[in-house]
């Protein structure tokens, strides 16, 4: 086999790798389309259903669903289909604004590490890996315990600790990136460093920055939920899926498990289709480096 046709075959080799990379799976279409029915739910279910997520009819609890409550009440008789589409809420946002601040946290860190190199490479690491030695929930808690519980403490907390997280995998794209011929064209033509890493280094790993901001999604809900589930995150009366895992035990013990049920699905669901999509993602962005 000659030299040219050797390369033909690898080229033709890595096509393939990329066109089924490009394709999304039946679980992938599933978990979009699981993600785009929980937001809009949350974004226009109290329209659809406007039904008061905190009116208290103690005459109706523990009712199973019915016309009336189509999911069934909770303990103080409030409808739980309210109180999940009101939940979604918190649910989304919270994880969002984690995944967003600590995304951007730490892509800026990586970015300045790998650009400046050298010590300044070396001081990142190590604060990187003073983070990542810290739980992300043992911090969260720490945050709580310090600022009172709420949402807001909750979130800047997890928000520091899943820095680390994103900022090792775009170190390690961009080191690989910032070696490449490309980059030392473009510094001989003069091209300032922030236009490299910001124009064209920053771009090329855009793919793994989406599909780890995805995983870490789903992570941030599981560990925003467990935080409300023991009364730390979203403070009641307000409707939110952990903190209705919490309160709906007390009708596990009673014979009544909806509310901790219905509530535990959607966490699951969520939880499950970003992970399915994260991955998705991931084998994509790697089929392209």
């Amino acid at each position: 086999m000659t030299v040219a046709a050797a390369d033909a075959r690898l080229l033709e080799a890595s096509a393939k790798r990329m066109r089924r990379a490009a394709r999304l799976s039946v679980g992938s279409w599933v978990s979009i389309g699981i993600l785009v029915f929980v937001v809009l739910m949350a974004l226009i279910g109290p329209l659809l259903y406007p039904v008061d997520p905190n009116a208290v009819d103690l005459s109706a609890a523990y009712e199973g669903p019915s016309a009336a409550h189509p999911l069934g009440t909770d303990g103080t008789g409030r409808d739980l289909l309210a109180r999940i589409i009101w939940g979604s809420r918190p649910a989304l946002t919270g994880p969002a604004l984690v995944v967003l601040a600590s995304t951007i946290l730490g892509v800026v860190l990586a970015l300045a590490a790998v650009w400046f190199g050298g010590w300044f490479d070396q001081l990142n690491v190590r604060v990187v890996d003073a983070i990542f030695a810290f739980p992300g929930l043992l911090l969260a808690i720490l945050a709580t315990s310090l600022f009172g519980p709420g949402l807001t403490a909750a979130v800047a907390a997890l928000s520091i600790a899943y820095i680390p997280y994103i900022a090792r995998i775009v170190r390690s794209a961009a080191l690989r990136e910032r070696n490449l011929p490309y980059v030392a064209a473009l510094r001989v033509q003069g091209v300032r460093g922030f236009v490299i890493s910001t124009r064209h280094i920053l771009p090329n790993v855009s793919g793994l920055i989406v599909a780890n901001a995805t995983i870490s999604f789903g992570f941030a809900l599981m560990d925003l939920a467990g935080l409300s589930f023991i009364g730390l995150g979203v403070q009641p009366p307000t409707a939110d899926w952990g903190a209705m895992v919490g309160t709906g035990m007390s009708g596990v013990l009673q014979g009544a498990p909806l509310e901790a049920l219905e509530a535990s699905i959607m966490i699951v669901l969520v939880v499950a289709a970003v992970n399915v999509l994260g991955d998705r993602l991931t084998e994509r962005a790697e089929a392209r480096s």
